[in-house]
């Protein structure tokens, strides 16, 4: 009884609050009748009417005293720190199921809080394993926005979830659909040819090898059928012949002012992939020779200029540069890569990664953003079962293809779900890698999670298949059949998911949870492209599978064949594309007049 009554002064002393000023915080301060308006300055509280009484009595702030006491585990849930030895006051029981009183800071167990309520008149108690707020008179757990904000932020520290930079809001638009005019309609009709009758979808079209070239062909297939993108450029929206005329423009001026002559005039990626595009949904069927835009990628990466074999995967990389970099040159003001504003290419394939690293010692956790375009997943190292469930769909083909990835996990086949549980899941730094921890003052062993901060509207998930040793100085190709979805959830690896599952239930917004008002839809993903890789490391061959109308054709350079859902599913994939089901309109800063 000794060690539990040092344990419960020193948590009285902690908080500050005694029997004492909590009546005399009543004498001044009476409870209103629940007639009678709130008090303007008070911040609601949720679902107890004896929590918004609480918070009438303590104040503005009644849990700054709850500061000092929170401990938060890694990646746990947060406690409340009260002394190594602590019992129930009535019956001396130790933990768990003991609560702390937020009025007069006494222990009491679960058998006890309903008696302790009635003799004081202190409802609310708080969880010392699981610093959760509890009504003693309505028996069940309450909520209030501001502990848990003092919960959450006993871990990051005192401004939680940082904001990076320049990310914007999306607002939802409503479509407007257009229908020509009269005049609109007799010039499409006096402009317009029809396009020749074709079992292929429009706008598939082979490309020819113009020698050890099928890693861009695979690459610029999944682009030209990659839905933003596609809209993009049939829009209109980049036209080359304006941008090769303010090209010349730009030279002459610069050879005129320097007095030499300019040779050659700066090549634009983005135009070369502008008359790709013309040329693949002209209704031409013949192979189309990407000629040009393979010149201009070689004066971007001169590096990769050559007719060896090159890495997809690097490629897409390389040209998503180069896009990046000519359009960034034509704006005047600068964006964020991570907010998605500064091209056309960052627009579609631009999202936001979270990076969390937090000390084992106390819990204190530092967070940074990075932005990409692109996910790089390891393959499963261990096969065992993946833990990390998602919700369940209405939709009986996703039903069937969820419990075949299930049974998968137990034959031991990689899927790409089980890459992204690998790829979010905590991971121990090693002793060489230790940080510097602020809430420490000393650099400390640590974990690192990662999660998704913003989804992109189209996800490319890169597959490591390829493995370069320093140390024995070879490279080898892993050739282990990976399963991959149709369709897919993103929810479980978005940094509010994660957070949300790490904190608890708190109402507090979670990093994410203010981002957008649509993201229940937004995170549900459809595949429409697959770039696969056969052959050996040195002596390889790119295939690119496309979905178009609910069918899958193979692009094998030149030749363009139909083939089945199965085919689809056993390819061994390097690169996935998958686009978000639900496209929202962004409400544009400029208004035009009708």
């Amino acid at each position: 009884m000794s060690s539990s009554s040092s344990d419960h002064q020193l948590l009285r002393s902690s908080w500050n609050i005694n029997a004492h000023q909590t009546q005399l915080s009543k004498s001044k301060k009476p409870i209103p009748d629940s007639k009678d308006p709130a008090p303007v300055a008070e911040k609601p509280s949720y679902f107890c009417q004896h929590l918004s009484e609480l918070r009438l009595q303590l104040g503005q702030n009644p849990f700054r005293n709850l500061h000092d006491c929170l401990r938060v585990r890694p990646l746990g849930r947060a406690s409340i720190r009260v002394g190594e030895i602590i019992r129930c006051s009535a019956c001396s029981r130790a933990p768990p199921y003991l609560y702390a009183c937020v009025s007069c800071a006494a222990l009491v167990c679960r058998s006890h809080a309903a008696q302790h309520a009635a003799e004081t008149s202190h409802q609310v108690v708080v969880d010392v394993d699981r610093a959760e707020l509890f009504c003693c008179t309505c028996r069940d757990q309450v909520y209030d926005q501001d502990f848990d904000a003092a919960v959450v932020a006993a871990s990051v520290g005192v401004v939680p979830f940082p904001k990076p930079e320049n990310l914007r809001k999306r607002r939802r638009v409503d479509y407007k659909p257009w229908t020509p005019d009269l005049r609109e309609q007799a010039l499409i009709e006096e402009n317009s040819s029809p396009l020749p009758f074709s079992q292929l979808p429009w706008g598939l079209r082979g490309l020819s090898n113009l020698g050890n070239t099928c890693f861009m062909n695979s690459v610029l297939q999944a682009l030209l059928h990659t839905p933003p993108l596609r809209n993009y450029f049939l829009s209109d929206k980049h036209n080359r012949f304006y941008c090769e005329r303010e090209n010349r423009t730009i030279a002459t001026r610069k050879s005129e002012s320097s007095k030499s002559k300019t040779k050659n005039v700066q090549l634009c990626l983005a135009c070369d992939l502008d008359a790709i595009f013309s040329a693949a949904f002209s209704g031409d069927r013949k192979p189309y020779s990407p000629a040009k835009f393979l010149y201009s990628w070689w004066q971007h990466a001169s590096n990769l200029a050559s007719y060896e074999q090159q890495d997809a995967h690097e490629f897409f990389i390389s040209m998503l540069e180069g896009i990046h970099e000519k359009m960034q040159k034509d704006k005047r003001k600068h964006h964020s890569q991570g907010s998605g504003d500064c091209c056309i290419a960052h627009r579609v394939f631009s999202g936001i990664l979270r990076s969390d690293v937090m000390c084992t010692s106390c819990g204190f956790t530092s967070t940074t953003y990075d932005p990409c375009v692109d996910i790089s997943l390891d393959l499963e190292s261990n096969l065992a079962v993946s833990t990390k469930t998602t919700p369940t769909k209405s939709n009986n083909s996703v039903n069937c293809e969820k419990d075949s990835m299930k049974t998968s996990h137990n034959f031991g086949i990689s899927t790409l779900m089980g890459c992204l549980d690998r790829f979010t899941r905590p991971e121990r730094l090693g002793s060489d890698q230790k940080f510097f921890c602020q809430q420490c003052q000393v650099r400390q062993e640590s974990l690192k999670q990662m999660s998704i901060r913003k989804l992109p509207l189209v996800s490319c998930f890169h597959i490591k298949r390829f493995e370069h040793s320093s140390i024995r100085k070879m490279s080898k190709k892993i050739d282990r059949y990976l399963q991959f979805p149709f369709s897919m959830d993103m929810a479980p690896y978005l940094s509010s998911s994660i957070l949300r599952s790490r904190y608890g239930n708190r109402i507090f917004p979670f990093d994410g949870d203010e981002q957008d008002p649509s993201s229940e839809f937004s995170s549900e993903f459809e595949l429409f492209a697959v770039i696969t890789h056969s052959g050996k490391l040195d002596a390889g061959h790119y295939v690119t599978y496309l979905r178009l109308s609910n069918q899958w054709y193979k692009c094998d350079d030149a030749w363009i064949t139909q083939v089945n859902d199965n085919i689809v599913r056993s390819a061994q994939g390097y690169m996935m594309f998958y686009v978000q089901k639900m496209l929202y309109y962004r409400a544009s800063a400029t208004t035009f007049a009708v």
